[in-house]
């Protein structure tokens, strides 16, 4: 079948692209904003259909991946589904919140985001810039459109071009599994967050470095754990600026 999206075919078994597929994924896994860990060839399939499709935030979504030209990072993995499922659970109201979304892939999280309410910047490196625009408009209706903003941004890099402390929420979905990059998005995290705002990080915790990352984190916001998803074993994450005279746990 055709992805009306792309008009690419659909990958329904291991074939000639899966094989080929894994024959890139050592070059595509240096471009990877996420993580890959192998996994059954079922499960490698579904990463490279060039659709994905979900029923979210009350709208179906189709959501364009593209495994061939960006690699692991184009895809949507199971911490960007369950990061919108607890967004669904209204337990932090986003209407007209400021919110920004990191590392944020195809997209999908900040598009829920602003479907929900929110006013959505959605960031990433700039060989994600198209799939990340195509995504917004294919998925937010026509008066939504303005809800969200699609820009480029490097973890630590030319920060002047956000507003400090502007942001009441920033999302991020499995965007924590390089020990190089904790020190520039901790630097990020600080800059963008607002003074009473809240980070929502979700991942699922593979190693010992994701298991470093929060102890970091909680040297310099107060951590929660508010989610787990058993099936997909992805865990959501609550962190809020410390006060001046509150303690580091």
């Amino acid at each position: 079948p055709w992805c009306p999206m792309t008009g690419a075919l659909r990958v329904t078994s291991c074939g000639k692209a899966l094989s080929l597929a894994v024959e890139r994924l050592s070059v595509r896994l240096r471009m990877a904003l996420v993580p890959y860990d192998g996994g059954s060839v079922a499960a490698l399939a579904k990463l490279h259909q060039p659709c994905a499709q979900f029923r979210l935030a009350g709208r179906s979504l189709r959501i364009s991946q593209d495994w061939s030209r960006l690699g692991v990072a184009a895809v949507v993995w199971d911490a960007a589904v369950v990061l919108c499922m607890y967004l669904e659970l209204g337990h932090m109201p986003l209407q007209g919140v400021r919110a920004i979304e990191l590392g944020a892939g195809t997209g999908l999280v900040g598009i829920v985001a602003a479907l929900l309410g929110a006013q959505v910047t959605i960031t990433d490196r700039q060989p994600a810039m198209g799939l990340l625009r195509s995504n917004v408009v294919a998925n937010l209706p026509p008066d939504l459109q303005g809800a969200a903003t699609v820009s480029e941004l490097t973890w630590g890099e030319g920060l002047h071009r956000y507003e400090a402390g502007g942001y009441e929420l920033v999302l991020g979905a499995d965007i924590v599994y390089l020990e190089e990059t904790f020190p520039a998005l901790l630097a990020t995290l600080e800059h963008l967050g607002a003074a009473r705002g809240v980070v929502l990080l979700s991942c699922r915790l593979r190693y010992e470095r994701d298991h470093a990352f929060l102890g970091l984190l909680r040297h310099r916001f107060s951590v929660t754990e508010v989610f787990h998803d058993a099936p997909t074993d992805v865990r959501v994450y609550r962190a809020e600026r410390r006060g001046r005279a509150e303690p580091e746990l």
